[in-house]
């Protein structure tokens, strides 16, 4: 694929997050579009938003769930890039018109004290550089339209990266069993989702293994400082203006996000 095709529609992205006006699927186009080519249109898609004064924080890893790699037919997970822009405090009210087809999920966010670059590392590496961990909602969006996503589309547009908020509890994970850790979600006072850990890769410090194993064959590091979310506990809830979400983790903590 040429490079002028790849800053085209990473340009075209770019477009539909700040119009809100999502487009049609890539992966849908004849062009013979691959995962490679995804993630470098995702390059050119943040390449916008960092010209803007935007800066990464972080990362994310998605489609790391059986019933997700089976509907896009796929055996791996993705990744995206954080920015600070993405972040909203726990009580900070989320404008859900700024987004375009939102849907939340709960999951476990990592916060590393140590550096980890790839290859070699494992889930006991992780452990050993993480700080703390916190109950998290990631409410991932997309640029395409009506989620008509396969995993090219995805990757493209950022591993689906909406915006994100961290619950204030913070633990170490030292004596955690991460994936026997419980999830309940609750939507305006009502339960619509449970899940555990090892629904993530597994154990969700295998799922940051496998980010810092695919990154560090691309050069790139999980730096000290930085938050990874490690992927959803379960289904992923569609919210609007008005709704009120609220999960607990055992052992690790809640977190809230409102919406207006």
């Amino acid at each position: 694929m040429q490079q002028d095709l790849i800053a085209c529609l990473g340009e075209e992205l770019h477009r539909a997050l700040a119009t809100r006006t999502p487009v049609a699927p890539l992966s849908g186009r004849g062009l013979g579009l691959t995962i490679e080519h995804a993630y470098r249109i995702q390059q050119r898609f943040l390449a916008h938003r960092l010209a803007a004064g935007d800066r990464v924080v972080g990362k994310k890893i998605g489609v790391t769930s059986k019933p997700v790699q089976q509907m896009l037919d796929v055996h791996q997970p993705d990744f995206g890039m954080l920015l600070a822009s993405m972040h909203y405090a726990e009580g900070q009210a989320i404008p859900a018109g700024a987004l375009i087809a939102p849907r939340a999920e709960g999951e476990i966010a990592f916060t590393l004290k140590h550096s980890l670059r790839g290859p070699g590392i494992t889930p006991e590496d992780v452990l050993a550089a993480t700080e703390s961990v916190c109950a998290c909602f990631e409410i991932v969006d997309s640029r395409i339209e009506d989620w008509r996503i396969r995993i090219e589309d995805t990757v493209a547009d950022n591993a689906s990266c909406g915006v994100y908020v961290l619950g204030q509890t913070r633990v170490s994970p030292e004596g955690l069993d991460l994936a026997a850790c419980t999830m309940t979600l609750e939507k305006n006072g009502e339960c619509v989702a449970t899940g555990r850990g090892d629904a993530v890769q597994g154990h969700p410090a295998a799922a940051v293994a496998w980010l810092a194993n695919t990154l560090g064959e691309l050069g790139v590091a999980l730096e000290a400082g930085e938050t990874i979310l490690s992927g959803s506990l379960a289904a992923l809830i569609p919210v609007k203006a008005g709704d009120r979400l609220r999960m607990h983790i055992s052992g690790i903590g809640s977190c809230t996000a409102d919406f207006v």
